[in-house]
């Protein structure tokens, strides 16, 4: 059975139709004008027409980057785009006479590692979703962890450093100005500032050259020159983003976390200091179990395949 995952961002509108085996059998891709919410209710249904020309499909999941309700039918608020309190799903299913639901986009994600890709063994699973800001999903027995009013697991806004910078939802101290992509670029332009003797050398000299910016394309291609300055900056991210898994490990007590993201394209030199920044701080290393860490497999389609996938189940009355 085919259905129709669609991945709605802050600049692209990603579709495909996905099957049973999270197997991508065609794809779609458009601009999105974050300011309209009509004109993204359009892209939608047109992608999903298109679409369904060449398959038959059951259902139709759309993962959104906001905070979604219970019923996973109302966007409450997305901070890129323009919906406010949208009654998105009921506005689609108006529209498109298959079954249709709402995800977040970092559940969607974190769902599809679940079933496709890295936790496919496990029963247990935390994902942390390191780009821009701090995304995750959580996955207990088996199930999505959405709480009360659906908009559980946003990881990224645990407190981390009571009084610590303040965050892009308006409170400080946030795990994610610790454990982000921008983060990553504040550590990168901190050590080419006080250390450009030494270890920022390179940093600075890169930095200087581009017009003074060290963004992230600059940083992945240093690091994976193994220049010092870089693999500091990816230390002292990983140890932020180990310690908060450490207090994350307390409470849900996943089998893995997967960590994907642009960042996490570093692979090892991030997964060692988050694996050592864990153990340091996890209650009682050494004593019970402790989570595997590993890199998220799915990378750039993981938001259509497990909107699909949640999809699909909702219309044969399955939980995700």
């Amino acid at each position: 059975m085919h259905a129709v995952g669609i991945d709605i961002g802050g600049t692209k509108i990603a579709g495909a139709v996905v099957d049973e085996q999270g197997n991508i059998v065609a794809a779609r891709r458009v601009p999105t004008d974050a300011s309209d919410v009509k004109s993204i209710e359009d892209a939608v249904v047109a992608m999903v027409e298109d679409l369904r020309q060449e398959f038959e499909v059951a259902a139709v999941g759309v993962a959104a980057a906001g905070f979604i309700d219970a019923a996973q039918s109302e966007i409450y608020y997305a901070p890129n785009l323009a919906w406010r309190n949208e009654p998105f799903r009921d506005k689609l299913q108006a529209r498109i006479d298959l079954p249709v639901i709402i995800e977040n986009d970092a559940n969607a994600a974190g769902w599809a590692e679940f079933v496709h890709g890295a936790g496919a063994l496990t029963s247990d699973m935390v994902m942390l979703t390191i780009g821009t800001g701090v995304g995750g999903a959580v996955v207990l027995n088996d199930r999505l962890l959405r709480g009360g009013f659906g908009v559980g697991g946003e990881l990224g806004h645990i407190r981390l450093i009571p009084d610590g910078i303040q965050c892009g939802c308006g409170v400080h101290g946030c795990f994610e100005p610790y454990g982000s992509g921008r983060a990553l670029q504040r550590y990168c332009e901190e050590i080419a500032d006080t250390q450009a003797d030494g270890i920022g050398a390179e940093l600075a000299r890169v930095r200087a050259e581009n017009g003074g910016e060290l963004n992230g394309t600059l940083i992945s291609q240093l690091s994976q020159a193994k220049d010092p300055g870089a693999l500091e900056a990816l230390r002292i991210l990983g140890t932020y983003i180990g310690t908060a898994a450490a207090s994350l490990g307390a409470v849900l007590d996943p089998q893995l976390f997967v960590i994907g993201g642009g960042v996490a394209q570093a692979g090892e030199d991030l997964l060692g200091p988050i694996r050592e920044a864990y153990r340091a701080h996890h209650p009682a290393h050494g004593f019970h179990p402790e989570a595997t860490f590993v890199i998220a497999e799915l990378v750039n389609d993981a938001g259509v395949v497990g909107a699909a996938d949640i999809a699909r189940r909702y219309a044969e009355g399955i939980p995700a």
